[in-house]
């Protein structure tokens, strides 16, 4: 028996982040939806899912300290298909992340506290 967090809009997302993909919902006239909803903003209509090619472009960045650890860097990427998440960007110095940076999406493993979630790289060729 599947619990309700798995029938659920968030834990659709998940088990496609497991699977190692980015998805994402649209409305019924096709505008990307982010964070996963059981029904349309504004309309309440019915919302498709789709999987992003994982490809975006960092909005807003900033990086964050704590004591005695590297800045951890702290992001928001507009992602191609229209819609826009919080992440990170990883396998690069939180202080070279720049806005207008390309990034690709990979999908962070988790553990048995946390699920997966997506973060993200820089992308072939970005600086």
């Amino acid at each position: 028996m599947q619990s309700l967090t798995e029938k659920s809009p968030l834990g659709t997302y998940i088990e496609h982040v497991k699977k190692g993909e980015l998805a994402y919902q649209v409305t019924e006239d096709g505008k990307a939806v982010f964070y996963p909803r059981a029904v349309a903003p504004v309309t309440g209509g019915d919302l498709e899912w789709r999987v992003s090619k994982g490809l975006g472009t960092v909005y807003s960045t900033t990086a964050m300290y704590f004591k005695g650890e590297a800045p951890l860097n702290v992001a928001l990427i507009d992602m191609d298909e229209g819609f826009r998440l919080m992440s990170r960007v990883e396998d690069i110095d939180a202080m070279q992340v720049k806005i207008g940076m390309r990034v690709k999406f990979r999908a962070h493993p988790g553990d048995e506290k946390q699920a997966p979630y997506p973060v993200f790289t820089p992308a072939e060729g970005a600086k």
